[in-house]
């Protein structure tokens, strides 16, 4: 009877070893674990390998999920293979208290790991702690809440009313309590990059800014539809009121608060240009294709386009609204293009291209008016 149970066990695990989702099966190829070198000289400070990390960590995300699911063991879950590479730990994963199912996590640096490998501190540039947060997964109980909030974002390009929003906003305030906000770091892919922005936004309005990586974040809405046909109505107006005589007692004073132009325009607070999301977004993926159209600028309708130039002006500093990373390839299905694994690929080819995004600047037009934000009632120890 022993012997069975033991064959029953063996099975089961070179099952897993098989499986589509296993780490060695459809994990990063050329991608090296931390080691003793790392504390010379850090592989965090590489933004590709800091861009596969954080789409890894997602990955493992989904899978707790499709663990819980599936009622894998410790022995043949495949969550762990994900973040241990890395000498990254479970501390905490976020369950959705309407349906028990897992849509995030918080993955803290494992000392004793890494000094397993004679890692005795932690890598430069290397998190403390990451919250990664899944997308919707199309199997299963839980895709009734996934549904549901694609449907809210579709609706009203916000997601503030999810249960998940205010339970992923709690645990960041936690983790940035514990490690401080240049330690924490959040990641998000598809609906989860939705909720990684409206977070890390509503903590840059407090002042706090953490480092935020999104993944095929969504772009399309009904509300941002009926706010284009306003902004085209807005548009003419505003050329019309341009052309009467102008009054003045103008008030051209500048703030010293204020370093730079915001993307809007509008004056820049210096705390608000530390907070720089990173979006990582595909031209074929027709859920986040918006994020490439171009910031129209309203003397002569011309597209700032300016990939790669920093600062087109030296003259007139514009604040970064986001990093965006545009991944263009031939033509692609739908699901390849809005798959998470494509980010970790080693054939990966990205233009980044900065400031010339309409849409990340009306996402974020909030963040860029004055006053400066308050100082958080919460410190981080």
């Amino acid at each position: 009877m022993s012997k069975t149970i033991e064959e029953k066990i063996s099975s089961e695990e070179e099952k897993e070893n098989h499986h589509p989702y296993a780490y060695h099966v459809s994990g990063p190829r050329n991608i090296s674990s931390p080691n003793w070198r790392d504390i010379i000289s850090s592989s965090w400070k590489d933004e590709n390998y800091r861009r596969t990390v954080m789409a890894c960590f997602i990955q493992a995300v989904y899978l707790l999920e499709l663990d819980r699911q599936e009622n894998r063991t410790p022995e043949t879950a495949l969550a762990p293979k994900w973040w241990k590479p890395f000498k990254y730990k479970l501390s905490q994963t976020l369950i959705d208290e309407r349906d028990g199912s897992i849509f995030g996590a918080v993955l803290e640096w494992d000392r004793s790991a890494a000094l397993t490998d004679f890692i005795l501190i932690r890598p430069s540039g290397a998190p403390k702690a990451v919250l990664a947060l899944r997308g919707t997964l199309l199997k299963g109980p839980t895709i009734r809440r996934d549904i549901e909030d694609d449907l809210r974002f579709l609706a009203w390009e916000s997601l503030k009313g999810s249960v998940r929003f205010n339970c992923a906003l709690d645990v960041l305030k936690l983790s940035v309590d514990r490690f401080g906000s240049c330690n924490v770091c959040i990641a998000g892919h598809s609906l989860g990059a939705g909720f990684a922005l409206q977070v890390g936004k509503a903590l840059a309005k407090q002042g706090v800014f953490v480092e935020t990586h999104l993944f095929n974040p969504p772009s399309v809405s009904l509300a941002m539809s009926l706010r284009n046909i306003g902004e085209k109505a807005g548009f003419v107006w505003k050329r019309f009121k341009s052309m009467l005589p102008s009054s003045s007692g103008e008030n051209n004073q500048t703030d010293d608060q204020c370093v730079g132009i915001g993307p809007n325009g509008g004056k820049v607070c210096a705390d608000i240009m530390k907070w720089v999301p990173h979006l990582y977004v595909n031209n074929n993926d027709y859920v986040c294709c918006y994020y490439t159209d171009p910031e129209m600028k309203e003397n002569g309708g011309q597209s700032s386009n300016s990939a790669g130039k920093e600062n087109a002006d030296p003259t007139r500093v514009k604040a970064a609204a986001a990093k965006l990373f545009v991944l263009s390839k031939g033509k692609q299905k739908f699901f390849e293009a809005h798959g998470l694994e494509q980010w970790w690929k080693d054939d990966l080819e990205l233009q980044l291209a900065l400031n010339n995004s309409k849409l990340i600047d009306r996402q974020l037009k909030s963040l860029y008016s004055l006053p400066a934000p308050a100082p958080p009632q919460w410190k981080a120890l």
